[in-house]
């Protein structure tokens, strides 16, 4: 009996020292008007329409030492005048030029001066050199602006998996 629950506690702690800890983060930037944007008609109701798009974006905000510097997301959109949701990827790239990889969804609604807000979640769902092994999740306000584009400000959590030592 002794040794299953020293055997149990030993994992335990094991898994406890492996485990990354969790880093804050706080990321916020501007997406512009969408470069590509291609809209149908759902066909359900007059205004609703399906549509996919490409935007381009500044990053604002550090992870893992790196300074976020662009992004681009791509989404698909359930839409009508008063209210949108949408689905994507948002690939930010950092100064040194790794990636860190972004699934979210958004809702937004339509203000009285013609311009969208609301929010997102993200998941972090990978990376690219340092930002490899990267997982975490978090939130994100929205704000239209006049120009057709989006401004962000997110708040969330990461953590980044340690590198598997070198083989000797």
């Amino acid at each position: 009996m002794k040794y299953k629950i020293l055997c149990g506690c030993a994992v335990l702690a094991f898994a406890l020292t492996s485990t990354p800890a969790q880093t804050k983060q706080s990321l916020s930037g501007k997406c512009s008007k969408p470069d590509v944007e291609q809209s149908i008609p759902a066909g359900d109701a007059e205004g609703h329409t399906l549509s996919i798009a490409q935007l381009k974006c500044t990053a604002k905000g550090d992870v893992n030492g790196e300074e976020g510097k662009d992004g681009v997301a791509a989404e698909h959109r359930d839409g009508t005048a008063k209210h949108s949701k949408g689905w994507g990827v948002y690939v930010e790239t950092f100064e040194g030029g790794d990636k860190v990889f972004y699934d979210y969804q958004t809702n937004l609604t339509a203000k009285s001066d013609g311009t969208m807000s609301g929010s997102n979640k993200y998941q972090i769902t990978g990376g690219t050199g340092k930002m490899k092994g990267i997982k975490g999740s978090g939130t994100c306000k929205l704000t239209g602006t006049a120009d057709g584009g989006t401004e962000y400000s997110c708040t969330g959590e990461y953590t980044i998996a340690a590198a598997a030592p070198a083989k000797k």
